[in-house]
């Protein structure tokens, strides 16, 4: 992330030769979307004078006042790698705001933002690092995505059994010729599966960086054939994509959860935002885990988590506390994928949290068990519950838990509500492959 001006902006462009500049937003669905401008029309673009038709966009307004400002993030100004070197393409991101200057309520990115002012407000700073995994899957004949691969590869193979390597080395190449930390990047356990790893940030450059870095790793991919997937769960064989998610919170350049005189060196902040996070976890998944086929990957079997646990290096519960202390310390919660809007994600994970540490909700004891071999009776015996099974049973969480619809406020929440309720009766009345295979010769 720079720390630009917009003089500091109009310079670079044309310094740099850039011709076009894409003005980018996401909507409510964590889909980034954009309006590409040419260099000549910049400075209207940092005046926030560029309009553009909300009604267009999934969950945001009627037609009736569809008028949309974008205004610029400057800080987020990246030039392209990948475009052309004469007549270059840069990008600003942007928030949402409506034509009478007031920030648009359906805003995601504005969500986090105000999520991290009530963290401000209490002396903290939220810090996320997260662990991005996709899938690398062949092309058709007439150029459209398949979840097809040949590799076998597991994890942490090289070529030429990894037939990703090449792809994935310029996708960090790529990343971080943007600016990007890049901290690792190696094949997963699944055939065709890749994880690129970032250096941790404020939740906003976080949230941010997520966005860039898959649009980054799909056009990479493309450019070697390849079609780059986020979907949680494309093959039933193989294990999913997850999104672990570490998150810290900072106060006065100090880690808060750090305390070497606490149990396992863990603050008391430590402990309620834990605690804060695991009251709200059940409602959190349908932010988290927002689709259909998110369900697909939480299921036994597949190194996902099923239940409500913490433990410290545990990676069967749903929060792990990694061995490190110090600046290192953070928790991490093992539930997400990158199917999530990371803006509103972020957004009720830090608002849980802080819950937690308002009310000082303590969590329930550590677990150290591998929790996937244990029986049910074991579970029960300690209060370990499960979590939502499929969409419809995490969106009654998310509708019982008054925390989430004021963190999202009335609009984001109905409209996200509405849509995935949508798309779950879409998805049971659909009759699938697997039931005509099952039940056609048999009825």
């Amino acid at each position: 992330m720079g720390n630009y001006t917009k003089q500091d902006i109009l310079n670079l462009v044309e310094e740099e030769d850039v011709e076009f500049i894409r003005l980018q937003f996401t909507d409510v669905f964590g889909t980034f979307k954009n309006i590409a401008i040419t260099s000549s029309q910049l400075e209207k673009a940092l005046d926030n004078k560029i309009v553009f038709d909300g009604a267009a966009i999934d969950g945001f307004v009627q037609i009736e006042e569809s008028d949309m400002y974008l205004h610029p993030d400057l800080n987020t100004f990246t030039i392209f790698p990948w475009r052309p070197q004469q007549g270059k393409v840069a990008r600003l991101i942007c928030d949402v705001y409506r034509s009478n200057g007031e920030p648009f309520e359906g805003d995601s990115r504005q969500i986090l933002k105000r999520a991290v002012e009530r963290a401000k407000n209490m002396g903290y700073e939220f810090y996320v690092g997260p662990e991005c995994e996709f899938f690398l899957y062949h092309m058709d004949n007439e150029g459209q995505p398949t979840n097809i691969t040949t590799e076998k590869a597991s994890y942490f193979e090289i070529g030429p059994v990894d037939f990703g390597e090449n792809a994935r080395r310029d996708m960090v190449l790529t990343l971080e010729e943007m600016g990007f930390e890049v901290l690792a990047s190696y094949h997963e356990k699944a055939p065709a599966q890749h994880e690129i790893d970032f250096r941790y940030d404020k939740a906003l450059n976080t949230a941010d960086n997520i966005m860039t870095f898959k649009m980054a790793v799909k056009t990479i991919a493309r450019r070697h054939g390849l079609h780059a997937t986020f979907m949680p769960k494309p093959r039933i064989e193989h294990h999913g994509s997850g999104m672990h998610t570490h998150m810290s919170l900072f106060k006065d350049g100090k880690n808060v959860f750090d305390d070497p005189q606490g149990e396992m060196g863990l603050s008391k902040e430590a402990y309620y935002f834990i605690g804060g996070l695991l009251k709200h976890c059940k409602a959190i998944t349908a932010i988290a885990n927002p689709l259909v086929n998110s369900y697909k990957r939480l299921t036994s079997g597949y190194d996902a988590p099923r239940y409500i646990a913490w433990s410290e290096n545990n990676r069967s519960s749903l929060i792990r506390i990694p061995f490190a202390r110090g600046v290192g310390s953070r928790i991490e919660l093992r539930s997400p994928d990158p199917s999530a809007n990371p803006y509103l994600m972020f957004a009720v994970c830090l608002e849980a949290g802080l819950d937690g540490i308002k009310n000082k909700i303590l969590p329930p004891k550590l677990i150290r068990r591998n929790i996937f071999t244990m029986t049910e009776e074991e579970r029960a015996a300690e209060n370990i519950e499960a979590m939502p099974l499929n969409l419809e049973e995490a969106l009654k969480e998310m509708k019982k838990d008054s925390m989430i619809r004021e963190v999202l406020g009335d609009h984001i929440f109905e409209k996200y509500k509405e849509a995935k309720e949508k798309e779950w009766d879409a998805y049971t009345n659909f009759v699938t492959d697997w039931e005509v295979e099952q039940y056609l010769y048999k009825i």
